[in-house]
């Protein structure tokens, strides 16, 4: 504001709202959003889909025992699908393991 003299009513009429879904994916490994290539290339594939109309955002919850998936894209019908197919990823690949005793 200061730099362009500008409003931040002003300002903020360059920036499109799109619709934005959020899930949150329980009983899964959170820890292992970041090292798991399946996943990763499930994020990049949904982000090739959205053709820099949106974005997505994947990543473990720092107060909850969720992995967080957002997914932004110009229709709501859009977001919704890819949401829902990056949890399933999710919800397959970080499954937490249960241990026999």
């Amino acid at each position: 504001m200061a730099l362009t003299k500008k409003t931040l009513k002003e300002l903020a009429t360059v920036m499109t709202k799109l619709p934005q879904v959020l899930i949150n994916v329980k009983g899964v490994d959170r820890s292992r959003v970041g090292s798991n290539d399946i996943l990763a290339q499930a994020v990049a594939a949904a982000e090739a889909a959205l053709g820099g109309t949106g974005r997505v955002l994947l990543r473990p919850s720092g107060t909850e025992p969720v992995v967080r998936v957002m997914v932004e894209a110009a229709d709501e019908e859009t977001a919704q699908s890819i949401a829902e197919h990056l949890a399933q990823v999710v919800r397959t690949e970080l499954a937490l393991e249960l241990v026999a005793d």
